[in-house]
């Protein structure tokens, strides 16, 4: 499943974390880099660990966790800190697949990634180029968000950053272990969570059929879901 949330920032919040990050220590993206992927990166990345990559990743963090589209997408289970690139002058990312397992350096926190997220925090009218393109056996979906707007995808999936042009394309990325590790079964879980809203909203949240439903997608979640 690949799907793009609108407004998890605000442009208020967009404002205040692009002070954060702009402001901040950016050093070679290659610094946290796996092999196959330092052959085909060329991007700059804010420092990882610095006090400006742990202000607006927890920024982040918390605008996540009230979107209720990004929860009932992903069903987190353990969330990567966030991570904040930025391309220009022809920078590029060719195509590469995130790594399975990432493990927070200094330290024991690991998730298995199952799923990648982009959060834009430029506005494509700023740049030229720059766009997410991700494959899948549909073939391939090009991505390139207004900020504070994300996309949400397989961690398993070939995917790149075409080069940047012109302007600067300036992002926050970061991966995420679901309750549920199954590509599928996450999205068929999302898809019967927006029906069981919409029948809600409807009918009222005691109607015979939502509370049928609801049960249904609790004993899904609970068969193949992890905690």
């Amino acid at each position: 499943m690949m799907l793009k949330i609108e407004k998890i920032l605000s442009p208020n919040e967009v404002q205040a974390c692009r002070a954060i990050v702009d402001a901040g220590e950016w050093v070679d993206g290659n610094e946290t880099s796996g092999h196959q992927s330092r052959l085909a990166k060329r991007n700059a990345q804010l420092k990882e660990g610095s006090d400006a990559a742990r202000e607006a990743g927890q920024l982040i963090l918390a605008a996540l966790g009230r979107s209720p589209t990004f929860v009932a997408a992903a069903l987190p289970l353990k969330v990567f800190p966030p991570l904040f690139n930025r391309y220009q002058g022809g920078q590029a990312f060719g195509n590469h697949v995130d790594n399975a397992m990432r493990q927070l350096r200094g330290s024991e926190f690991r998730i298995r990634s199952d799923l990648s997220c982009t959060l834009f925090l430029e506005d494509p009218e700023n740049y030229e180029g720059g766009e997410l393109v991700v494959e899948d056996l549909f073939g391939e979906h090009r991505v390139k968000l207004a900020a504070g707007d994300a996309v949400l995808y397989s961690a398993a999936s070939i995917h790149r950053v075409t080069p940047v042009t012109g302007g600067t394309r300036t992002a926050c990325f970061f991966w995420l272990q679901s309750m549920v590790r199954e590509n599928e079964a996450r999205e068929q879980l999302f898809r019967l969570d927006r029906s069981v809203q919409t029948l809600s909203a409807e009918r009222g949240g005691g109607d015979p059929l939502v509370v049928e439903l609801t049960n249904l997608y609790h004993n899904l979640l609970r068969r193949w879901g992890d905690a």
